[in-house]
């Protein structure tokens, strides 16, 4: 289903709508936005019918209710309008961007939900050496990550492009890399992960969902989505996962973490880092 499109949706079930169906779809076709960022009452006025219908229409999509087929819609517009520039031309089908940040923000917390975080720090936290890679929109989230966990434990190395293979060929298979990336997914980053994976070293992915190509390396991935704020991709929900991690990694290398912390502390003080209060 997340592949198909509205069109191809509406289309394999259009002999068995109703008039009131019809109708609905009809508006749907005209006007994808209205479904993407609308709610049940405005898309019902609009089609001239009730909430009932809206629902039962989404229903007979093959989803479970208005939300999951709008979350659908949503994904397959930021997907059309994932060039800057279309974002530019196409502001009107843009969601405002305190909304577009707070379902983002939701979506972190809820794939750090239940024991899923600690899974995705468990690897990072038992690794000999930590190596963590991303594409441009994310490399807020994976310069986070690094300056948290250098301050942890050690072994944590941040990997940029221009030297992507001579650090890699450093990676032993008892090695995570955690790799963050979104569509449109960065060729390198994509490679990166691949070759470290087929080297036996464990992925960690933070990504967008189970289509992305991340998505197939490894059992430890979560989705998280990533709104676009006016023509660029926000850096707000790969920041947040990272200091989640952090947080967790803090948590389970408590005694070990205290202490490299507080080595930090005598460093930063006989090197005068901090001005004084």
């Amino acid at each position: 289903m997340a592949a198909s499109s509205t069109t191809e949706l509406i289309a394999a079930v259009g002999d068995r709508l109703t008039p009131a169906e019809r109708r609905i779809a009809e508006v749907v076709l005209a006007e994808p936005t209205l479904l993407a960022f609308g709610t049940v009452s405005e898309l019902a006025i609009r089609a001239g019918t009730s909430r009932p219908s809206i629902v039962r229409f989404a229903t007979k999509l093959g989803f479970d209710g208005y939300t999951q087929l709008q979350t659908h819609v949503r994904g397959r517009l930021s997907q059309r309008l994932a060039r800057p520039s279309d974002r530019i031309r196409h502001e009107e089908g843009m969601l405002p961007a305190q909304s577009a940040l707070e379902q983002g923000l939701a979506s972190v917390f809820e794939a750090a939900g239940g024991d899923r975080l600690a899974e995705l720090a468990e690897p990072i936290v038992a690794a000999p050496s930590v190596w963590i890679i991303s594409g441009e929109t994310s490399r807020a989230g994976a310069h986070a990550l690094h300056s948290g966990l250098t301050m942890l434990r050690p072994g944590v190395h941040i990997v940029e492009d221009h030297s992507m293979g001579r650090d890699l060929a450093n990676a032993e298979p008892e090695d995570v890399a955690v790799v963050f990336d979104f569509f449109r997914y960065r060729r390198r980053a994509i490679r990166a992960a691949s070759t470290l994976a087929d080297h036996g070293v464990t992925v960690v992915a933070i990504t967008d969902g189970p289509l992305s190509p991340l998505a197939a390396l490894t059992d430890h991935w979560c989705q998280v989505r990533v709104p676009a704020i006016g023509p660029f991709d926000s850096s707000v929900p790969a920041v947040a996962m990272a200091e989640l991690l952090v947080a967790e990694v803090a948590d389970r290398l408590h005694e070990e973490a205290t202490e490299r912390l507080d080595r930090n502390e005598d460093l930063w003080a006989a090197t005068e880092t901090f001005l004084e209060e």
